[in-house]
């Protein structure tokens, strides 16, 4: 608590297009090295860019979404830098006049109430390839086939304040772009990566420490081990009395430590200029209003729906709403059984923890919506019990048919006739009389043995409140 962290993130999203941002090279994952990257990729001579109209859409689709303002004019620039992974020599990007300025993001972290953190920019950019350090004994390979793969490069303002909150705010906009579909979010292919900078400074002053920047976080989990590893190592030095110094650094997760990679660059080190073979990104008018249109309900407009609508508590809302699909499966299956409490407590639950152990997408759900709706009626008009209705999904999950045809076969309706219970009851109170005879004198902890021995002769199918219920007033 002796230093005030101050965070802000830069995140790359590859923009879910078929080609590259200045070619028609494939985009796809995968492939064998070297094999989708065209002349235009790697900067030959007389080749000359242009822009994907499609990257464009989807950058001006994530200006809108977040609030920010759409520039209808934007211009590409060059940025000289030298690398093995980027054969041109530098990187076509924007700089002083970038697709979208402004906007916000809302950011949750468990326990707090959420806010708005703001955006500086989001511009488009081209990827560089990728230097594989491990391909070969004493040598460091280069796979172009990344080179050119359009990317929004998304800058939040130093606002962050904790390693947690950077992490919330990292699958927030994780959240947002796949929502809206302008990319995969998948992680583990490279296709959303962070870099991270960070400072600290005393409490109570105005001016910002020398920062750090952690470079290529590519997991929610390595975002927060990395800040967390940052913070003690700068609140050490800084102790000690000495000095931060301005550089970029990488995490090592398996020694849970950040390392020097390299001087922090300024802007001007890279030499920016505008690119003299693309003219300014001029969008058509219309082009904004035909975009607004197809936009989706935004995460924050539908956790705001939930809230009223059906009466979610916020948590609930947050939870139901961490990708547009889970919202979708919860919505068909609610409105299917008609109690919209009932299929978030079922979709955030047994459903929720199925997937995670068997590793799935809610995408690739074993149990449809309305399926799961289904199930959930029946639990609902008092066919099955909520253990019962356990037994039934893990069938479904397993393959064995709808809730309707595992109850049959397996004979597992709830039992709700009363007469029918009548007389279970009634052998059960003469078999047990000694019990009997403590709960009409005051021992009512009895009464629990008395249920279960109801339960367990009607081998767990009768109605547990009907149980209670006529067991009592027998009593």
């Amino acid at each position: 608590m002796e230093f005030d962290v101050v965070i802000g993130l830069e995140i790359h999203v590859q923009l879910a297009t078929r080609s590259k941002m200045f070619s028609g090279a494939s985009t796809v994952f995968g492939a064998s090295p070297n094999t989708q990257a065209c002349l235009v990729d790697l900067g030959f001579p007389g080749t000359l860019p242009v822009a994907n109209r499609e990257a464009v859409a989807m950058a001006a689709r994530f200006g809108l979404a977040t609030g920010g303002e759409v520039a209808r004019r934007s211009v590409f620039a060059r940025k000289n830098y030298f690398y093995p992974d980027l054969p041109k020599g530098y990187q076509i990007s924007q700089f002083e006049l970038p697709i979208v300025s402004g906007g916000s993001v809302e950011v949750a972290v468990p326990g707090s109430p959420s806010r708005q953190i703001e955006l500086t920019r989001a511009h488009l950019e081209e990827d560089a390839g990728k230097s594989l350090h491990d391909a070969m004994p004493n040598a460091t390979g280069v796979d172009l086939n990344r080179a050119g793969a359009p990317l929004l490069e998304i800058v939040t303002e130093p606002q962050l304040r904790s390693p947690e909150e950077a992490s919330a705010c990292m699958r927030g906009i994780h959240q947002l772009v796949t929502w809206i579909g302008i990319s995969d979010g998948a992680m583990q292919e490279g296709s959303l990566r962070c870099d991270a900078n960070i400072s600290l400074k005393k409490p109570g002053d105005t001016e910002l420490g020398t920062r750090t920047e952690i470079k290529n976080l590519n997991s929610f989990r390595f975002v927060e081990r990395a800040l967390h590893s940052e913070i003690l190592r700068q609140a050490d030095v800084l102790r000690e009395g000495g000095t931060i110094a301005q550089e970029t650094r990488l995490y090592d997760p398996a020694l849970d430590t950040t390392r020097p990679m390299r001087d922090k660059e300024q802007a001007n080190d890279y030499r920016y200029f505008p690119d003299p073979d693309l003219p300014p990104l001029a969008l058509e008018p219309g082009f904004l209003e035909d975009l607004r249109g197809t936009l989706p309900e935004l995460p924050r407009e539908r956790r705001a729906r939930f809230r009223s609508d059906y009466g979610l508590p916020d948590e609930d809302a947050w939870r139901l709403c961490e990708s547009r699909a889970t919202a979708d499966y919860f919505e068909t299956a609610g409105k299917a059984c008609g109690d919209m409490l009932l299929a978030a407590r079922w979709t955030s639950g047994e459903l929720a923890g199925a997937l995670n152990r068997d590793g799935l997408d809610i995408a690739d759900s074993r149990v449809s919506a309305a399926d799961l709706g289904l199930l959930l009626s029946r639990l609902r008009d008092g066919s099955l019990s909520g253990k019962l209705g356990k037994e039934v999904f893990q069938a479904m999950w397993a393959g064995e048919g709808s809730a309707d045809d595992i109850i049959k076969m397996r004979g597992l309706r709830q039992i709700s006739d009363t007469g029918a219970l009548e007389g279970v009851i009634e052998e059960v109170v003469a078999q047990h009389a000694e019990q009997v005879r403590q709960y009409r004198e005051g021992n009512t902890r009895v009464f629990g043995f008395l249920v279960g021995q109801v339960m367990r002769a009607t081998r767990g199918q009768a109605n547990p409140q009907l149980v209670n219920q006529m067991l009592r007033e027998r009593l």
